[in-house]
């Protein structure tokens, strides 16, 4: 069985000629044009021939390639009508041996209601800037069966993701992640692996799945004080949460000081507060 042929500079810019494609910052396409790049994304992600991949904005094709080659099945999340019609053909040009083993949904990623297709197991994606994190957060609570990912996002954003409580940057999609699963920081990207180059650096975050916290009320009740903790950052809970309903002796039950902040608790606490604040019974 031939490998797949990946895409280098010459074969992403002719693509996007044919298609007379001029990438948009509003859309969030900056295309790989590196094939080792691609690959390294692969390799870091740990997916192999085992696993069903869902990519999100795959784009011309570059990181779908590099996961074919693996031998994993991938199923792409296509929103852009001109790149959902072509990427077929390129991949039945380019991994006619591995084309069986693909599959496209031409959907927005963050409306998607269901995935077709076996359960997937992984998340790989190179991740539009502006939706990074929602269409993250989407995916995982949409896919319970995901066991494992690997995004690229920007790199402040894959910082926010990876970030421990009482970091400057820990905050609402820190907690929310936490949620879903352990964390980490997977290393930077350089700007001139894309085309156009974008004008923020890009870092990858790895993730593994973890069972939710074990608990009556819901990831919307928890999610809710989350949100409300961090609206206002220099503000201690006391004042920020007043408007949910949590009172001082809410937080000192749940064992949190009234005056600390949102950016000092984890998930857990969260969880805790939410119990608390809904009056769970035992």
């Amino acid at each position: 069985m031939a490998a797949p042929r990946l895409l280098g500079p010459a074969e992403v810019r002719g693509l996007a000629a044919e298609l007379d494609l001029r990438p948009t910052k509003q859309k969030g396409q900056n295309f790989v044009i590196d094939p080792n790049t691609v690959r390294r994304i692969v390799r870091e992600s740990g997916v192999g021939e085992d696993d069903v991949v869902v990519e999100v904005g795959p784009g011309l094709g570059s990181l779908t390639l590099a996961l074919l080659e693996t031998g994993a099945e991938v199923t792409a999340i296509e929103i852009d009508d001109v790149l959902a019609a072509r990427l077929p053909a390129t991949i039945a040009e380019l991994a006619p041996d591995q084309a069986p083993r693909f599959r496209l949904l031409h959907a927005d990623a963050l409306r998607v209601a269901e995935v077709p297709g076996p359960p997937p197991t992984a998340l790989v994606a190179n991740l539009p800037y502006n939706v990074s994190v929602p269409v993250l957060l989407h995916l995982m609570a949409l896919l319970p069966t995901l066991r494992k990912g690997l995004v690229m996002v920007q790199s402040e954003v894959a910082d926010r993701l990876a970030a421990a409580p009482g970091s400057k940057v820990y905050g609402v999609p820190s907690v929310k992640a936490a949620w879903f699963a352990d964390v980490r920081r997977a290393g930077a990207i350089g700007r001139n692996v894309f085309w156009p180059a974008p004008n923020v650096d890009s870092g990858l975050v790895f993730w593994s799945h973890h069972e939710p916290p074990s608990t009556r009320v819901s990831r919307a009740e928890v999610f809710r004080l989350v949100d409300a903790a961090f609206a206002q950052r220099r503000k201690g809970l006391r004042g920020v949460l007043k408007g949910l309903g949590v009172t001082e002796s809410h937080l000192r039950s749940a064992g949190i000081d009234p005056l600390t902040r949102g950016e000092q608790l984890t998930i857990h606490d969260f969880v805790r507060l939410a119990e608390i604040v809904t009056e769970v019974p035992a």
